[in-house]
């Protein structure tokens, strides 16, 4: 196809968001789709695939209004990690996806590591078995709902759910079958040692991919109910942080990606698959081909914020529906008020457990150091700082491994909070600049699809093309020197309390 155009699609933990971006990479319209989550336990997370698939008619719907499907060269895709959707022999979905902040299977992951013992374990996949990544969620299911995954044809990961139902296609890119625990991540194939463990034939999980690679068309039938045309080509993808980070330029060593969405994600590309040797942080294949990423990954990083907002801030809410405002620029006003440091309050954002560097689905969030003196404004300005914090633990284990860090990135809803930005340069005490023209992990995929069709000679060629970046914001002194002392006492509190915590 001859067109100008190039399609992202992004199936987010909140919603989905479609947009469409030109070779120079300028988005010609963008449109979200929201949709709920459900926990119908505690530390349970699930949704409805029908409502991603809902999401994404309307919004790519929405986007066809305002530039011509016919202008539309390929489609890209990207998507939460680590989600379970379960199909039968027909294609429907047999129960709601288990999310990736799910935290429900810790017996089964550490079954798993048993079975498959920890030096195998990590060889084949470089990573622990976590309890928000896809296999535990294969076993929980297989303990709790034998009859489901006995009727189960396909596991599909959430944004190859929507690749089957554009395309008919089952198919998944390395970068997201990374954090299944099922995949080879040097080889970037099916692990035979995993699927044995868990005894599952390969024939149950879609083919794998590169990233840029094309999967699949647009169906005839999905042309009529979406406006796009029949015979699209429909590339591999990414999982949103590595698409995330081909949005960003992270596609050479050197440059690292924060990303400040729900969780909080420090991305770094590796020319080899490098492991952090106490397994605190993440090592996929990156979206690049032959290339890798490290990543540190804690949950609960924007979601701090807006559960601070949600359960704590009605006024703000308020205010910003009369004013057509936002509550985050208003909470983060009252807290710019409070100086560096939050006059001793320390929060911890492990609201659902958390990742890097505890791996602990049973920690739990906490104030710590309030006062008579402490209000509202200290309370809110300790959320944005304990994020922070909870970043540069992710950056001090990379700094650790020789991990290159020369340049800071910041992607993700949260970097455009200025007072965010200017507390992450004083956290980290180096400058950090936002990505200019920010769609996430849409953005990404739109790149990744442009090279799938040959717009792009390769990923980097891409970004050379199509990535912007914004003004650095560079750290201040004194708010650097009292972050390193406020930094040095949250460091200690997660082994004070973890006992504590508790374990249901």
């Amino acid at each position: 196809m001859s067109g100008s155009l190039l399609l992202g699609i992004d199936i987010g933990t909140t919603g989905t968001r479609t947009i469409a971006v030109g070779l120079d990479g300028r988005a010609a319209a963008s449109a979200v789709a929201e949709y709920p989550l459900s926990t119908p336990q505690p530390r349970w997370s699930e949704q409805n695939p029908a409502d991603w698939w809902r999401a994404s008619v309307a919004t790519i719907r929405k986007v066809l209004e305002a530039v011509p499907a016919s202008a539309v060269r390929a489609v890209g895709l990207s998507g939460q990690m680590h989600g379970l959707v379960l199909l039968d022999d027909r294609g429907d979905v047999l129960r709601p996806a288990i999310l990736w902040n799910d935290q429900r299977t810790a017996r089964e992951c550490e079954e798993i590591t048993r079975r498959v013992g920890e030096a195998a374990l990590v060889a084949e996949t470089c990573n622990p078995v976590l309890t928000g990544f896809t296999a535990g969620k294969i076993a929980w299911v297989r303990r709790h709902e034998r009859r489901v995954l006995d009727r189960a044809r396909m596991m599909l990961l959430p944004k190859d759910y929507l690749r089957f139902r554009l395309t008919g296609a089952f198919a998944t890119d390395v970068s997201d079958a990374s954090g299944t625990s099922l995949l080879n991540v040097p080889q970037r194939a099916w692990s035979r040692t995993m699927l044995d463990a868990l005894g599952l034939d390969e024939d149950r999980l879609p083919r794998v991919f590169e990233s840029a690679r094309i999967t699949g068309v647009v169906t005839t039938a999905v042309a009529a109910e979406t406006g796009l045309i029949a015979g699209t080509p429909v590339v591999g993808g990414g999982g949103d942080q590595a698409a995330g980070a081909v949005g960003a330029g992270i596609v050479r060593p050197g440059a690292v990606s924060v990303s400040l969405g729900t969780s909080g994600v420090v991305f770094a590309h590796s020319a080899h698959p490098q492991v952090d040797p106490r397994l605190r942080t993440h090592t996929f294949c990156h979206a690049v081909p032959g290339a890798w990423h490290v990543m540190g990954v804690m949950l609960s990083a924007g979601g701090s914020l807006r559960w601070w907002r949600d359960g704590f801030c009605e006024s703000e809410r308020g205010q910003a529906d009369r004013d057509g405002a936002a509550a985050y620029d208003l909470i983060a006003r009252e807290a710019s008020r409070i100086p560096p440091g939050s006059d001793g309050l320390i929060f911890l954002p492990y609201l659902t457990g958390e990742r890097t560097p505890h791996a602990d689905p049973y920690a739990r969030g906490a104030f710590v150091g309030a006062t008579l003196r402490h209000g509202r404004k200290h309370f809110a300005r300790a959320v944005f700082e304990g994020v922070a914090f909870g970043l540069k633990d992710s950056l001090e284990i990379l700094k650790a491994m020789n991990v290159p860090a020369g340049e800071i990135r910041l992607t993700g809803g949260g970097a455009r909070s200025p007072l965010w930005r200017q507390i992450l340069a004083d956290v980290f005490n180096q400058s950090v600049t936002p990505v200019a023209a920010d769609e996430g992990p849409a953005f990404g995929a739109a790149l990744l699809a442009g090279v799938g069709c040959g717009a792009f000679a390769s990923v980097e060629q891409a970004c050379d093309a199509a990535v912007r970046l914004g003004s650095p914001v560079t750290p201040q002194r004194d708010a650097a020197q009292a972050y390193d002392e406020a930094y040095a006492r949250y460091s200690r509190l997660y082994p004070a309390l973890r006992d504590v915590f508790p374990r249901s």
